[in-house]
């Protein structure tokens, strides 16, 4: 299989792009203006995002794209800050030159996304829900780790492990329902576990597209709930060379962040290269810090790629390695954390930032080539990725891990667009992954196993004037093979060979039924396949409070969503309303039944019960909805408000489902005033409510709702490399002691991370 694979990726590369680098070069030249003063935009970023070019404007508002096709239909996205953002299709073929004018606003119009569907496009004419985080704001969030900068949009939770580790979750979905994306390929990072977060680096993420639904027709297997897309940054235009220095620090828990960034375009030749390293010791909450809950990141990433006449490829590499400390128990009755002789653990010793046992050692390999290769008026789109993923868990010694877990992944993701005259655009693809697990540590959590998987779907999208309709269909199979294995005569896993298949589809709209009213809507199937944790689980490792039992005979998941939108984006107000129903065949869970447990020994010769945990399916329904309205009455002020509620029900016996996230409002208002010698200025006062969640399963218990108080402040000052950007920001600003639903430290009476204050500063290269 792993030969296959490299044959395909040679043989593809090296036909399309020796047949291509012959092809004449062209460009675009053109011009920005302010649409009621025809005045000429500076510093305005143009960009084909199908095309990896970008280009920005001069002195007198003039651009030229350069090293792009000579033919062919393709999406161009103009952005500045302070206007509209403008998107129109431009045919290589007949259009040279092109003068753009661009109107003033204040709110942030629907922008070009590529998540949700296999074209570039303008959001309004996307039926899915799909949300945009720039970097900026990942930055501005003052989170610990990417998905904790991303857990306040309507409709996203994290299931959190103090401050090192956030998994996301997708109105009420998470762990493998919901996919991830880097470099263009699905992560594949043993996402099943409890304690396994993203694996990525943070300040790569040039944005972050959120897709809310099934997304099972273009993305296959795990994406029954949803699509975290993490995009890194734009090229440079031809001929420029830049790059960026990022620092911050957080008081919480004395999270110190930096990045480095440099990158350049020689004729198309593009390179980019960023190294990125975080320290932090135990996070804390009013007066109390939590001993071995820091950790330590070191991260290293490159690019080096081609964008020509001919389209582009980009091969991209990186190496995530952190160290994340475990915590073990809770507090005692009087609040305080004590060590195996009974001591208190004092402040300053838990503020300590080297890691003591238990804790997790994780690197991650990844590389992945992009590529699209226009050919005649169609595209060929290709990725081709490989990722190694290393679990060490080390519990009674810092040198031998206890569990050790290597997972290979390779997989490929083959495009076609049809030519296409922007009315229809057809696009057929074909996906497929092929995993190997092996352990290699004296403790067994999952077997050995192998598993191939592939999937084929056909997309048609038809543009209207005012909108857009889209339909498709997907056939997967996939297989997977757990190894038996005894220990001392003791049968720990048995073997199985398991096969599951699905046809699933999607219809969507979205139209414009009054001016800057859309209306969208989306009924899609989707389709999941049980992991490997939820087939053949036998045990407990360390990060988690339960020991967990598989069943090899679990059927797969399906599921039907049906979800309606509606949005309004006018010159003063914006504002979004989304409702789904969500029903899941075979939905898998855990759950504690019969208050079962089970008592280990570990090495000291202690006896520990734990609860367990057995995974059995039902029938569920998720119904919920997200609602947002932001008023900018004036220029300068910003008054942004959000909603966002999911009821899960398990139809069985009509109970609450586990792990469902409490219902959110969140509130926020935002001065951007105009300061000379400055830009970009913002203050910020924003209210999270959470309230109470007393709909829980058996095994959970109900969490009372709370408010936070977050702030923040910001500029840029103009320099001649570009301008210097500051900001600081507050979190839980009021120190409240507080619970999340969600936080797996909960059960253990560990209250979520406590006020923090973090500074930051970019520094721009040119």
């Amino acid at each position: 299989m792993k030969k296959i694979h490299l044959v395909l990726v040679v043989l593809l590369y090296t036909f399309f792009s020796a047949n291509s680098f012959a092809a004449e070069l062209s460009e675009v030249k053109g011009k920005i203006t302010d649409a009621s003063t025809q005045e000429p935009l500076i510093g305005a970023t143009i960009y084909i995002s199908d095309l990896k070019a970008v280009t920005t404007t001069n002195s007198l508002g003039e651009f030229t794209l350069k090293n792009i096709p000579l033919k062919g239909r393709f999406l161009m996205e103009v952005r500045f800050v302070g206007y509209k953002t403008h998107s129109q299709m431009v045919d290589l073929a007949t259009i040279n030159t092109l003068n753009i004018s661009m109107e003033p606003s204040v709110v942030e119009s629907a922008e070009v996304v590529i998540t949700g569907s296999p074209f570039s496009s303008n959001n309004k004419t996307n039926s899915l829900s799909v949300v945009t985080v720039g970097k900026d704001k990942l930055a501005q969030a003052g989170g610990t780790n990417l998905v904790d900068a991303i857990s306040r949009i309507p409709g996203v939770s994290q299931v959190s492990t103090g401050g090192a580790i956030s998994k996301p979750t997708i109105r009420g979905l998470g762990y493998n329902r919901v996919l991830t994306m880097v470099d263009g390929a699905r992560e594949e990072a043993q996402q099943w576990g409890d304690e396994h977060g993203i694996e990525v680096d943070q300040f790569s993420a040039a944005r972050v597209e959120i897709l809310k639904g099934p997304a099972s027709l273009l993305y296959g297997s795990d994406a029954l709930g949803g699509v975290i897309n993490i995009i890194d940054d734009l090229v440079p235009p031809p001929g420029v060379f830049n790059g960026d220095f990022t620092t911050s620090y957080g008081t919480n828990n004395g999270l110190s962040a930096s990045s480095l960034m440099l990158q350049g375009n020689d004729n198309g030749f593009v390179y980019r290269g960023r190294v990125s390293y975080k320290n932090a010791y135990g996070f804390g909450y009013k007066n109390t810090t939590v001993p071995n809950s820091g950790f330590n990141e070191f991260n290293l990433n490159g690019m080096v790629g081609l964008n020509k006449s001919w389209g582009y490829s980009h091969l991209t590499f990186s190496r995530f390695h952190t160290n994340i400390g475990l915590v073990e128990d809770g507090p005692n009755e009087q609040g305080n954390f004590v060590n195996e002789d009974g001591e208190v653990i004092s402040k300053a010793e838990a503020q300590q930032r080297r890691l003591g046992l238990p804790f997790q050692n994780i690197t991650h390999y990844r590389t992945a080539l992009n590529s699209n290769f226009i050919l005649g008026k169609g595209q060929l789109k290709t990725t081709f990725a490989f990722q190694r993923n290393m679990r060490k868990e080390f519990e009674e010694s810092a040198t031998e891990p206890g569990l050790n877990l290597n997972l290979n992944s390779y997989t490929y993701d083959v495009k076609y667009y049809f030519p296409n005259a922007g009315k229809w655009e057809p696009a057929i693809g074909v996906q497929g992954m092929y995993q190997k697990n092996v352990n290699k540590g004296d403790e067994f959590l999952i077997p050995d196993y192998n598993s191939n998987n592939i999937g084929a779907f056909f997309y048609l999208k038809r543009n209207f004037e005012k909108g857009a309709v889209n339909i498709g269909a997907r056939y997967d199979y996939k297989k997977i093979n757990g190894q038996d294995l005894s220990v001392d005569g003791e049968q720990v896993f048995s073997s199985f060979n398991n096969k599951f298949s699905n046809v699933s589809g999607s219809i969507g709209f979205a139209y414009e039924v009054a001016k800057n009213l859309v209306l969208k809507g989306n009924a899609g199937s989707g389709f999941r396949a049980p992991n490997i944790a939820e087939l053949a689980a036998n045990g407990r490792h360390e990060g988690t409070f339960r020991y967990e039992i598989g069943n090899s005979k679990l059927k797969q998941e399906t599921s039907l969503q049906f979800d309606l939108g509606l949005e309004y984006t006018a010159k003063s107000v914006t504002f979004g309303l989304n409702a789904y129903a969500n029903r899941i065949f075979n939905y898998i869970y855990p759950g504690n039944f019969n208050k079962e447990t089970k008592e280990l020994t570990n090495e000291a010769g202690e006896i520990e019960t734990l609860p367990v945990y057995r995974f059995v399916q039902t029938k569920a329904d998720l119904i919920g909805g997200e609602a947002s309205m932001d008023f900018h009455l004036v220029k300068s002020l910003h008054f942004e408000n959000s909603f966002a509620y999911v009821r899960g029900i398990n139809r069985a016996d009509d109970a609450p489902l586990p792990f469902i996230p409490a219902a959110t409002i969140n509130n926020e208002l935002r001065f951007e005033p105009s300061i000379k010698g400055l830009g970009e200025t913002y203050i910020k006062v924003g209210v999270s409510n959470v309230l109470k969640q007393a709909r829980f399963d058996s095994f959970e218990t109900q969490t009372d709702g709370y408010t936070l108080l977050d702030a923040g402040i910001g500029t840029s000052i103009k320099t001649k490399n570009g301008k210097l950007n500051l900001w600081v920001t507050g979190q839980n600003l009021l120190d409240k002691k507080y619970y999340n639903h969600l936080s797996r430290y909960k059960p253990a009476g560990i209250y979520n991370p406590g006020r923090n204050v973090t500074f930051g500063i970019n520094v721009p290269f040119m």
